[in-house]
Formats: C-alpha cells, sequence, structure tokens
C-alpha cells in the first residue's frame, strides 16, 4: 500500500502571470504529515489536510498568483516512516514545507532532517518542548501546545484549585514523558507532590491496573500524560471505575473536542483539559469550524486545536512566501518570525527567536449532559493563561538562536 498519498494540484489561484523566480518549480508544495489510520486520526488525520486546503484557498495566491499544491501522507506514527517520507518529499517531489506531524518521536526526527535545509518545518501538532529548546532550528516554527506548556499551565491550574497531589497515567514516549517531567517539576516547586506514576504503551486498550494503582494511591488529582485513543480510553474506563464519583479529578493534558465527542459527554463530564483553541469561543473560530465541517468528508465535524493550527501555520507560510517572494526556508522563516498581532483563530499572538508562537491557552471543564444545549457544546472556560504565562520564557530554553 502506498504510504505517500497525493492529492489534485489545488491552484490557490486562478489568476494570471508568472510566479517569482524565486519560488521553486513555481509552486509552493506543503505536506501535511500525519496519522492518517491510528489513534491521532480524529484530530488530525484528514481533517487536517482539509484544514491546510482551507488555508491554500484564503491565502489565493497571494495577490500575486503563487500557485499552491497541498500533498499527504501518513507516518503511522513510526519516526522512521515519517524521516523517509519528509526526506522523498525534499530530495524528489519539491515539497517546500511539512506541516502537522503528531507524535513527538517523528517530530523530532523531521526537525533533524529539515535543519538547514530549503524546507520549513511546520510543527503544529508535534508536542516536544526540545524543539523550541535545546533542538531549535532555524527552519522550524511550532504552533498550539507544547510539553512545557501542557505541563506547567495545567499543573498551575489545578494545583491553584487545590490539587496538590498527583498521579500520572503516561504513554511511554517523548510526549509523555515530557508532560509528567514538566508538570511534575511544577507541582513540587509549588508544594505539591507526585505520589507515583504509571507507564503505559502507545495504543492501550486496557488501563484496569493503571487506575487501581492511581485510585489505591488516593491522589488528589489522576494526570492523562497521553493523547488521543489513549486518553479516550483511559476516560472511558475511569468512568466505570467511578474515579471522579469517589472525589479524584481527573485531567486530561492533551484532549481535544474530537475526544470528547468521541467518548460522549456523559463520559466526559468533569473532565478538565487545557487547550490553545475552541470552536465555539467567538465569531471568528466558530466561522471557521463552520466552514470546516461542510468540507469534503468532515460530516459536520468540529475542527481540533491541531487541525486549526495546521490552517494558522500554513497560512502564515504562505503570507511569508508572498511577502518575501521566496519559498525557501531562509527566507520565509525569518519573515514569519516578524509577526505580532491577532490571529484570528489563537487570539493575541507572536512568533518568537526560538520558533515558539506564543497564545493565550484556556483551562475548560467538560459539560454535564444538560448543561450542552447543541452539537459539539462541550466546554466551559475555568481560566485564561495569557501568552506570556502559558508558555515556557525565551530565555530558559537553551535554544542557540536566541541572542
Amino acid at each position: 500500500m502506498k504510504r505517500l498519498k497525493w492529492t489534485l494540484a489545488l491552484a490557490a489561484s486562478l489568476m494570471g502571470g508568472a510566479a517569482s523566480a524565486e519560488i521553486s518549480d513555481n509552486v509552493v508544495r506543503v505536506g501535511v504529515l500525519n496519522d492518517i489510520s491510528g489513534i491521532f486520526q480524529d484530530t488530525n488525520g484528514m481533517g487536517s489536510v482539509e484544514a491546510a486546503r482551507m488555508a491554500a484557498e484564503d491565502f489565493n495566491g497571494g495577490g500575486k498568483g503563487i500557485k499552491v499544491e497541498i500533498v499527504y501522507a501518513d507516518h503511522q506514527n513510526k519516526a522512521d516512516v515519517g524521516n523517509a517520507i519528509a526526506r522523498k518529499w525534499l530530495d524528489v517531489e519539491g515539497v517546500d514545507a511539512v506541516v502537522d506531524v503528531p507524535n513527538s518521536a517523528v517530530g523530532l526526527s523531521i526537525n533533524a532532517l529539515l535543519r538547514d535545509s530549503r524546507m520549513t518545518f511546520l510543527a503544529s501538532s508535534t508536542a516536544s518542548s526540545d524543539l523550541t529548546g535545546k533542538a531549535c532550528s532555524p527552519n522550524t516554527i511550532q504552533w498550539v501546545n507544547d510539553t512545557w506548556a501542557t505541563g506547567n499551565t495545567t499543573a498551575a491550574a489545578m494545583v491553584s484549585r487545590g490539587g496538590k497531589d498527583w498521579y500520572f497515567l503516561t504513554v511511554d514516549y517523548a510526549l509523555g514523558k515530557g508532560i509528567e517531567g514538566e508538570a511534575q517539576k511544577y507541582i513540587e516547586a509549588h508544594g505539591g507532590k507526585v505520589l507515583g506514576s504509571s507507564k503505559h504503551p502507545l495504543g492501550t486498550s486496557d488501563f484496569a491496573s493503571f487506575l487501581l494503582q492511581a485510585q489505591g494511591s488516593k491522589a488528589q488529582v489522576i494526570g492523562l500524560a497521553n493523547a488521543g485513543g489513549d486518553t479516550i480510553n483511559a476516560v472511558k474506563q475511569a468512568a466505570e471505575f467511578g474515579i471522579q464519583q469517589g472525589g479524584q479529578k481527573l485531567v486530561a493534558f492533551l484532549l481535544f473536542i474530537n475526544d470528547v465527542h468521541g467518548m460522549g459527554i456523559k463520559v466526559a463530564q468533569g473532565l478538565q483539559l487545557m487547550e490553545a483553541f475552541y470552536w465555539d469561543m467567538n465569531d471568528d473560530t466558530r466561522a471557521f469550524a463552520k466552514r470546516f465541517a461542510a468540507r469534503p468528508g468532515m460530516n459536520g465535524k468540529m475542527p481540533s486545536g491541531n487541525q486549526a493550527g495546521v490552517y494558522a501555520s500554513t497560512l502564515a507560510y504562505l503570507n511569508a512566501v508572498a511577502a518575501t517572494g521566496s519559498d525557501n526556508a531562509k527566507d520565509a522563516v525569518p519573515e514569519m518570525k516578524k509577526f505580532n498581532g491577532k490571529d484570528k483563530l489563537f487570539g493575541d499572538t507572536a512568533i518568537r527567536q526560538d520558533g515558539r508562537v506564543v497564545h493565550p491557552m484556556y483551562l475548560f471543564e467538560v459539560k454535564k449532559p444538560e448543561e450542552s444545549k447543541y452539537p459539539y457544546d462541550y466546554y466551559k472556560l475555568i481560566s485564561t493563561i495569557s501568552a506570556d504565562q502559558a508558555f515556557r520564557p525565551l530565555a530558559e530554553g537553551g535554544c542557540e538562536l536566541v541572542k
């Protein structure tokens, strides 16, 4: 089965005129690299491809008749597979930017491959904070979440509400370990304790033994340092064990609206989670979400934060290409880093020297079924963390690009 799936060429503009000589092959190719068939297919998958297509359409040639092509492939959550696809895109297929890339192991591999190449890495779903820390690259921009923001802001929000004693259920790879590590540092620095942690493989179906250990710890907060299908399974089984009814708080570090929809609001009610994007926040997010839901194959689904990040980062990259007349990372990325203003989907936004896009983060609680008034009306806002507080301070990441 072919790993690489190409879309039909998407001409972002039908306007005449030659593209800039600095645009390779006279077309800007953006490759969406993600999990199309595995545990992240709902939060990313083909929805991310549609989000990238929307960005290309809204770019509309950038006023210069620039043509845009969207391609996509499934990395199968394997670093070697993702690396091979990106290498082929770089060396053979003429792809200019890679976007999305859920799974930190895959993202870190792509980051290393593309460093100092002509390709831009728009890591809108790669959560490892190393991307803007010790592994930072002049080719990489990181949107939406990262493990520092997810771990620290979620822990801070829960500790401030009395959640001092914790137990973690952690997926046993870079994502989970990074989230747990960041959260633990915050918890212990602010007078809390981590009473234990259970590590589980990616794609776990049975969480019974892990949840019993968490329940037995008597921790006030059980932190789910995982994502996708793992988080869904853990929350469903926690409901069967009556964990929240027993007085323990369940908090998901990396959960999306699609996950809540998949498990059902009855199961998810009361769950605490940190998000960078919610489709029902304001008129701009609602307008984008309704367009997204009407796209081919979306069948009324609302976009996840990751899918919103694909749209925002792809559009920002294309605008930088139009501004510089070049699709080379050495030109486009510095242009992107000039942005400091309002993003329609993520609010007050700036792109730092280390490649980190900073924006507000939000602590939500999943509503009770009787509180939900319409489809995907699932969240109530508990608190807002401002952009300057939500992400690791620039001077603390150890990024060599920071001067």
